[in-house]
């Protein structure tokens, strides 16, 4: 029987697993989810790696190690976070090979706290890219407004970037053109076009979690109706927007040279509000040259009961809008939405990057 994450693939979606941890890779269950379920990536934040340290005993000895070299906290967290994603690398090597390139990918993400530091990112994106040394990573950057020219000189270098915590349509369009503009340094400095590769990471329930909340402020009955509705609409008109960008002739002479388009991958697909159905962000968003990245729950979902019917995005664009105009209607605003999730976004990366912090320090202090 052709299972739900079997039909989910052969749709165009490439599942990735959202998380990683060295148990994850010692005792198999990534490479099990990789055979069963037709996972064929990973993505990576500051929130996955905390908590792994702080649940697992996994990282002990190389902790042990690091604490006797005298080793401070940052150059550990970049050794042992390092360490995690390019043995992941390792293991998804075979699909990077088979999909030349597309998938196998495995996404670690820069030092958030340098968000809206361009030429900082820029270099970190550098150092881990150098220190993994494995061709399917992604280094993950964050789209803000500083964040968009460390894309394009990251891209300009030939590193392969996952562009994350994208919320908004007008952003979206702006890391379009950052890729853009990343490839076209890259083929002026002569760099082969073909190895470099990019996903965007657009945020989907974060959006109804904070808008069906304001709705519930509205209180009437048109806004009752617009709840669970706003994060498959954004959504859905930002993969209008990628089909846009694909038929420009931009485009044609970047891909006349052999530039890769820069997918949207779903992110956030989670479902927060229980009432709402559990694969709701799957079986929603079901289109061509896309990544949905699922927690392991989402996921174990998804493989147990989607209905996985076919591309649920060609064709919404009217209804999309429709919804968007609404909420506006209904007292809404969208530009304040989004810019209060990018805001607090970021606050809770660089919250768990403190917390990845101090669970390292904790554990070196007791090693040594």
């Amino acid at each position: 029987m052709t299972t739900p994450t079997r039909k989910l693939s052969e749709a165009g979606v490439s599942i990735w697993l959202d998380d990683l941890s060295r148990e994850r890779l010692t005792s198999g269950g990534l490479g099990r989810l990789i055979e069963e379920k037709d996972v064929v990536g990973v993505t990576t934040n500051p929130t996955i790696f905390a908590a792994a340290l702080a649940a697992h005993d996994a990282y002990e000895d190389q902790v042990r190690e690091l604490a006797a070299t005298g080793t401070d906290v940052d150059e550990a967290v970049l050794a042992i976070t390092t360490d995690d994603v390019r043995e992941a690398c390792d293991l998804f090597a075979p699909t990077y090979e088979a999909t030349q390139g597309v998938d196998g990918r495995v996404s670690i993400e820069v030092d958030p706290r340098l968000a809206q530091d361009a030429e900082a990112t820029a270099a970190m994106a550098q150092r881990l890219s150098q220190t993994i040394d494995r061709p399917n990573a992604l280094i993950k950057i964050p789209a803000t407004e500083a964040g968009l020219p460390a894309i394009t000189a990251t891209i300009a270098e030939g590193i392969s970037v996952n562009v994350t915590l994208i919320f908004s349509l007008d952003r979206y369009r702006a890391v379009i053109n950052a890729y853009l503009l990343g490839l076209e340094q890259a083929l002026e400095a002569g760099k082969d076009l073909t190895t470099i590769h990019s996903v965007a990471s657009f945020f989907v329930s974060r959006v109804d979690t904070e808008i069906d909340a304001r709705l519930e402020r509205v209180g009437t009955k048109d806004a009752q109706e617009l709840k669970g509705k706003a994060g498959l609409a954004n959504a859905r008109l930002a993969y209008q927007i990628f089909q846009d960008s694909v038929d420009t002739e931009r485009w044609a002479r970047l891909t006349g040279a052999g530039a890769n388009p820069q997918r949207p991958l779903w992110a956030s697909t989670g479902v927060k509000d229980p009432s709402l159905p559990d694969t709701l962000y799957v079986t929603g968003l079901v289109a061509p040259h896309t990544v949905n990245t699922m927690p392991e729950k989402t996921l174990e979902a998804t493989y147990d009961h989607a209905e996985i019917t076919g591309d649920t995005i060609s064709g919404t664009y009217e209804a999309s809008n429709a919804v968007l105009d609404a909420l506006a209607h209904a007292g809404v605003s969208y530009d304040e939405v989004v810019t209060k999730l990018e805001t607090e976004g970021l606050t809770k990366f660089e919250d768990s990057w403190d917390e990845l912090l101090a669970t390292v320090r904790n554990a070196l202090d007791n090693a040594r």
